[in-house]
């Protein structure tokens, strides 16, 4: 084939010690020079504004006013994220009571940690009773909104294994407390 006898094309360990030296350089050029605002720091914004770092709180070490009797209590679905905006992260959590069959309502509890993180998370609000019989289908945190599908009964008669209520909720911190809304009726309930 012509071309083969050309010297680029028959590469030497030369070739590739200067490739390598080559490459290094580039390397180490880069991690000298940077944009002057490149920092590489491990502190969150909240550390930058003055607030310790404290993990989100875990609602396993949480007492919840729930009473299953005999039965445990399963945390179902949890999120994280800054509820209201003080810079610290709060874990939702929708709890119910375990069982093997149907739907048990659920309870959808707001958890903070005290300051002295050895201490367990405290409930600082409570969004959902269980005694409102709703079931949590989802639970995200988006932009510190707390959005919810929540599952009902339209009626006593209607099996407790098939819930024919369903409503998308939101709460949101306002004015010192969570405010509750429902999403649009084409967006969020619907009656089966």
């Amino acid at each position: 084939m012509a071309g083969q006898d050309l010297l680029h094309t028959q590469p030497r360990p030369m070739h590739w010690l200067a490739t390598a030296t080559a490459i290094s350089a580039v390397v180490a050029a880069a991690s000298i020079v940077q944009p002057p605002d490149a920092k590489a720091t491990t502190s969150s914004p909240a550390a930058a504004a003055g607030h310790r770092s404290v993990a989100a709180p875990d609602p396993d070490k949480v007492t919840f006013p729930v009473d299953c009797g005999p039965n445990r209590l399963d945390v179902v679905k949890k999120a994280s994220g800054d509820l209201d905006g003080d810079g610290t992260t709060e874990t939702v959590a929708a709890v119910r009571c375990h069982s093997g069959t149907g739907t048990p309502p659920s309870g959808v509890y707001v958890l903070a940690q005290p300051s002295d993180a050895e201490a367990a998370p405290r409930i600082v609000a409570t969004l959902l009773a269980p005694a409102r019989q709703r079931s949590v289908q989802t639970l995200t945190i988006k932009d510190g909104a707390i959005s919810a599908a929540l599952l009902g009964y339209s009626t006593l008669d209607v099996p407790r294994c098939c819930p024919d209520v369903h409503k998308s909720v939101k709460w949101q911190w306002k004015g010192g407390k969570f405010v509750q809304s429902e999403l649009p009726a084409a967006m969020g309930t619907r009656s089966v």
